[in-house]
């Protein structure tokens, strides 16, 4: 019917004005996009579509910005040796509860996840203690199961390489390493279960691409004028936003 396609060409530029957004945070910052992206675009479509849709685009992001030599450091090869095999673990999980649990639970974990998440950036709570490296087999398994289950696994893992490597540039280097290598493993996984041949994936990938190209030019551009902490703040804040209105959005549902 004309309604249901106008419903569905409205949902098509929301998401795209949404990956604009995070992409935008992904360029200011170095991380995040799937934190914005994944609550906002949970509120008009299936997560189920909306996790494969965004770690496509974020596997893309980040073999990107390593070729671009942004890593600027030395990738440290034996701390991902910790975590990758404990992350593959995780994933497979993830994608176990993805696709057998009901939403609406799932829906309520990822907006407390994302509103915690920017709770914890606002307040600055960034230990740096040094931790064992058995650490990175809870950090691996969390992190890939939850990056499975919300396209954003990302925390857990870089709460742990902070706690493992003095070093910014090799922290930075390594994450993002980690990322490409990890990102890849879920999309194959994803890929493995189907989740990357629903009607209309191929045609969101395609029209995601330049916008989160656009997203990254802009926030780059952002990130070389903005001070470090009031960046900070805002991103913050948007996290908390954005896992609150999904919040928000489930209990009204109930």
């Amino acid at each position: 019917s004309t309604a249901q396609t106008d419903m569905e060409t409205l949902d098509f530029f929301l998401a795209a004005a949404v990956i604009l957004l995070a992409y935008l945070v992904r360029g200011v910052s170095g991380f995040g996009s799937a934190l914005v992206a994944v609550p906002l675009l949970a509120h008009f479509l299936p997560l189920t579509f909306v996790v494969p849709w965004v770690v496509v685009m974020d596997a893309l992001a980040a073999l990107l910005l390593a070729r671009s030599g942004q890593r600027g450091g030395h990738v440290r090869w034996d701390e991902i040796g910790w975590l990758l095999p404990a992350a593959l673990l995780g994933i497979v999980a993830g994608i176990l509860l993805l696709v057998n649990l009901d939403p609406g639970p799932l829906l309520v974990a990822l907006g407390l996840f994302v509103a915690g998440f920017g709770v914890r950036n606002l307040l600055g709570l960034h230990g740096e203690q040094p931790v064992s490296r058995w650490w990175a087999l809870p950090a691996g398994i969390l992190g890939g199961s939850i990056g499975a289950l919300f396209a954003t696994g990302g925390p857990p893992m870089v709460i742990y390489l902070n706690h493992r490597l003095r070093d910014k540039t090799g922290l930075r280097a390594t994450l993002s390493g980690l990322f490409l290598i990890e990102g890849s493993l879920r999309v194959v996984g994803l890929g493995m279960a189907g989740l990357l041949f629903q009607p209309q994936m191929g045609g969101y990938l395609l029209a995601g691409v330049p916008v989160m190209l656009a997203g990254l030019a802009i926030g780059n551009h952002i990130h070389l004028n903005l001070g470090q902490r009031h960046m900070a703040i805002a991103i913050a804040l948007l996290l908390i936003g954005s896992g609150l209105s999904l919040l928000w959005r489930v209990l009204a549902q109930v």
